[in-house]
């Protein structure tokens, strides 16, 4: 097994990128890189793809989504993905760092969207066959504005691709839950949890820990997260470190108790029953299903 590759932007820029922001057609995209973004791996940037032409699944993060004419499919960094397509397959792509689009805006950034604020929510939008032309329309200017060498190219592209992210954000969520995602003292405390997860689920495990570190309750951080997601602060934690075993059971080089070891488990067998009590099988039960 080797090691899930992790792809930059460099890696697809062309000569008049300034390898913060890359955008194509799907089918010359995958034409050029098709044997690095077919196998699984991740990303360093955020991802948007518009699908118009064609059939097939998406797997992020071990779960499968349905690829269709007018799905779209946003990923924050570091999220796991591979495509099964249709050979008729067609549309858009586009994906930057966070700093191409967060330096165009003073005081907002591209995680107070609603598919990039939490890794809880989906990221994947089915999108009317009516309203398809208009993203279409969004997706082939910033295509056309890439291509070119223009005066204010940058400022441009950050323009179209917050339009874009209005529009799909009006499909996402209801105005009242984007309200409440920008100014909500829970959904800011959230995000906060959720990047103190993803920074120290290794060795942290306590609800406590993340709860001193966030100068709140434990027992009022549980109830921020399930008032929001229904769900407890340590089943948050544990999901991150689940996330992160499946990927290196599959694409990693190690054993089973180095595994563990690496994400923080000195027994081994506590770990497997951790393992099998939120996947549904056994660390080697589950890397067979895989390889």
């Amino acid at each position: 097994m080797n090691q899930l590759p992790i792809l930059n932007i460099k890696e697809f820029e062309n000569i008049n990128s300034d390898a913060t922001f890359y955008a194509n057609s799907f089918i010359p995209h995958l034409k050029q890189h098709h044997h690095s973004i077919m196998a699984p791996h991740k990303h360093d940037f955020y991802l948007i793809v518009l699908f118009t032409k064609g059939s097939g699944t998406h797997e992020i993060d071990f779960n499968s989504y349905t690829v269709k004419p007018g799905s779209v499919f946003l990923l924050n960094p570091g999220q796991t993905h591979y495509w099964t397509l249709s050979d008729d397959i067609d549309g858009f792509v586009f994906f930057h760092s966070k700093s191409f689009y967060d330096m165009g805006f003073n005081g907002r950034t591209v995680n107070d969207f609603p598919f990039f604020f939490s890794t809880q929510n989906s990221p994947c939008v089915y999108l009317d066959k009516i309203e398809i032309d208009k993203f279409i329309t969004i997706f082939k200017e910033v295509v056309e504005e890439y291509e070119q060498d223009l005066p204010l190219k940058r400022q441009k592209i950050v323009s179209l691709i917050d339009v874009f992210y209005i529009e799909i954000s009006r499909y996402y969520v209801d105005e009242a839950t984007l309200k409440n995602n920008k100014s909500n003292r829970y959904a800011i405390l959230f995000r906060e949890f959720e990047e103190l997860i993803e920074s120290t689920y290794k060795t942290e495990k306590s609800p406590q820990f993340y709860a001193k570190k966030l100068n709140i309750s434990p027992k009022h951080l549980n109830r921020i997260i399930k008032e929001l997601i229904g769900k407890t602060s340590s089943e948050l934690i544990t999901e991150r470190v689940i996330l992160e075993a499946k990927r290196l059971l599959i694409h990693s080089k190690q054993n089973f108790n180095e595994i563990a070891y690496t994400l923080g488990y000195e027994d081994y067998s506590y770990f497997s029953r951790i393992f099998k009590n939120k996947s549904g099988d056994n660390p080697s039960v589950f890397q067979e299903k895989y390889i």
